[in-house]
C-alpha cells in the first residue's frame, strides 16, 4: 500500500478525501460554487465508509457549502480524533445565504474558531490559505496568525492553497509550514511547481486529481451540467469544462490514454491516482466524493499502487497537453 508521511510525523495510505462536492450548492459573487444538490446522509455514510477502508486524511473548506461542508464532516468524524481534517481559511462566508461574501484576512483566528465549532473539535490538523494568487506580502500577516494559532494550539499546521511556485517557497522555512495544496493530474503535471514542494521537503496535496470528475469514469465528452454546478460556469481557472461541457481538447486527451490508465485491473479513477504516486513520492490526491460506491473505487487505488513506469512512459508518449506556460490560478 502506498504510504505518506504527514506534517505530524505519522505514517498514513497516500490517499485524502476532498469534500468540496458534499458543502451542496454555495454561490460566489452570484455564481455557483458548488457542485449541485448533495444528500447529507449519504455524504455521512460516504465518510464513514472512507473510514472504513483506511482512509485518515479529509481536505474542506469554511468556503464550501459556506460552511456546509465543515459541518457534515465534523458529524461524520465524531469518534474518530485519529483521522486529520484540513480545512482552509481567507474567505469571508454567509451561512444563511449559502455564499461566499469576500476575503477576510483580518478575522483568521475568528474564522479558524468557526471552523473548530462546525468540525467539532478542539484542533484543526492543517490550515491552508485560500487565496490562491494572494501577493506574498499580504499572506505574511495571515501566516503570522496561523503560527500563534499553532502555538496556542488551536491548530496543528499550516499552509497554501497555491499554484504559483513563488508562493509555494515564500514561507517554507517556517517551523509550522508543511504543505501546498495544488492543481495536479494527468492533464496538468505542475512541472514548475512539483521540484519547489519536493525540495523544500513539503506534502503535495493534490486538489482536482479527478479533473473535477472527468477521470473518474462517470461522465460522457458531451456530459452537461446544471446551473447550480460550478461546472457550468466558464472562468479563467476552469480547464475542463467550457459552457457547462467538457472541453473538446480535454476529451481528446482522455480517449489517448484511458486504456493505458485502466491497465493493471484498474478502474480509471484508480489509474489517475495511480499516475500522480508515479509522478511524485510527495504527493497526497484528495480526490471529491459524494457516494459510498466513490468512495469505495477510490480506496480500491490503495490496493494497486502507482502506475508502473513503463505505463508511465506510454502516457508521456501519447497524450498532448499544451505548454504549462505562466503560473496561474487553476
Amino acid at each position: 500500500m502506498e504510504m505518506r508521511k504527514l506534517w505530524d510525523g505519522a505514517e498514513v495510505p497516500a490517499l485524502g478525501l476532498g469534500c468540496w462536492a458534499i458543502g451542496g450548492p454555495w454561490t460566489a459573487d452570484g455564481e455557483p460554487a458548488g457542485w449541485g444538490e448533495v444528500d447529507d446522509a449519504e455524504s455521512a455514510r460516504a465518510i464513514a465508509a472512507a473510514v472504513a477502508a483506511g482512509i485518515k486524511v479529509f481536505d474542506t473548506a469554511q468556503a464550501y457549502g459556506a460552511g456546509h461542508s465543515e459541518a457534515v464532516l465534523g458529524q461524520a468524524l465524531r469518534g474518530h480524533p485519529d483521522v486529520r481534517v484540513a480545512t482552509k481559511v481567507g474567505l469571508a462566508i454567509d451561512p444563511a445565504r449559502r455564499a461566499l461574501v469576500g476575503v477576510d484576512l483580518a478575522g483568521i483566528a475568528a474564522s479558524v474558531e468557526a471552523s473548530l465549532q462546525r468540525l467539532q473539535r478542539d484542533r484543526i490538523d492543517l490550515a491552508l490559505l485560500h487565496l490562491n494568487s494572494l501577493p506574498i506580502a499580504e499572506a505574511e500577516g495571515v501566516f503570522d496568525t496561523l503560527e500563534d494559532l499553532r502555538l496556542a494550539g488551536k491548530i496543528a499546521s499550516y499552509g497554501w492553497s497555491t499554484d504559483f511556485p513563488d508562493r509555494a517557497a515564500a514561507f517554507a522555512e517556517r517551523p509550522g509550514f508543511v504543505a501546498i495544496e495544488h492543481a495536479m493530474n494527468v492533464f496538468f503535471r505542475a512541472d514548475a511547481l512539483i521540484p519547489v514542494i519536493e525540495e523544500a521537503g513539503l506534502l503535495s496535496i493534490n486538489r482536482s486529481p479527478l479533473a473535477m470528475g472527468l477521470l473518474g469514469g462517470r461522465y460522457a465528452p458531451n456530459a452537461t451540467f446544471g446551473a447550480k454546478d460550478v461546472r457550468s460556469r466558464n472562468t479563467d481557472w476552469m480547464a475542463y469544462f467550457r459552457d457547462g461541457q467538457v472541453s473538446p481538447d480535454i476529451a481528446r486527451q482522455l480517449a489517448s490514454v484511458r486504456d493505458l490508465l485502466q491497465s493493471g485491473g484498474r478502474t480509471l479513477a484508480q489509474g489517475a491516482i495511480g499516475w500522480l504516486w508515479a509522478r511524485s513520492a510527495s504527493t497526497l490526491p484528495i480526490p471529491g466524493f459524494r457516494t459510498v460506491a466513490q468512495v469505495e473505487d477510490l480506496a480500491g487505488a490503495l490496493v494497486l499502487g502507482p502506475l508502473p513506469a513503463a505505463t508511465m512512459a506510454e502516457v508521456e508518449a501519447l497524450i498532448q497537453r499544451p505548454p504549462e506556460g505562466p503560473p496561474r490560478e487553476r
